[in-house]
């Protein structure tokens, strides 16, 4: 019925309920991809709120937990931004030598976190302020500052610098 090409590409915007089941996986992953570049294209994260625009794209849209490194120079342009640690729906293995480590590659002067809880809820958890004064404490081992950690929760994004929790 649909041999020819064009068909069936008209045939999938007409009916988009035929779309193959990855379909809207591949809209994200695409929406990330332009996320990045756009990131590559920020000069100064210069207030929580440039940042949180940043993360909120970053994150949109994934089911699983992830964590998050936006590594800076001394004057907080942007060096990378990077998905340090995978998880499941509840929960993610962090390491701060990882995080030290990836800083100290980049030879970045600031770091700033993110992470997203999955259930949408974004408030801060005591086993995210525990694994946060970690990771400070071994940036400043290797004079490294944490300038932020941000908690995602659907579409919002808690600063923990801004609610005094670093």
């Amino acid at each position: 019925m649909l041999d020819n090409p064009a068909e069936r590409l008209w045939h999938r915007v007409v009916f988009p309920q035929e779309f193959d089941a990855d379909y809207e996986e591949r809209i994200l992953a695409e929406a990330r991809s332009i996320a990045q570049r756009r990131l590559n294209r920020l000069a100064f994260l210069e207030s929580p709120r440039d940042t949180r625009k940043l993360i909120m794209q970053r994150f949109l849209g994934n089911p699983e937990e992830l964590f998050a490194g936006i590594f800076l120079d001394n004057r907080h342009r942007v060096i990378a931004c990077e998905i340090l640690f995978r998880g499941s729906i509840s929960e993610c293995p962090v390491h701060p030598r990882v995080i030290a480590r990836r800083a100290l590659s980049h030879n970045a002067g600031a770091v700033i976190l993110a992470h997203n809880h999955p259930s949408g809820f974004c408030e801060p958890s005591e086993a995210d302020r525990h694994i946060t004064r970690e990771i400070k404490d071994a940036l400043s081992l290797v004079e490294v500052r944490l300038l932020d950690h941000f908690v995602v929760g659907g579409m919002n994004a808690v600063s923990m610098a801004e609610e005094g929790l670093i």
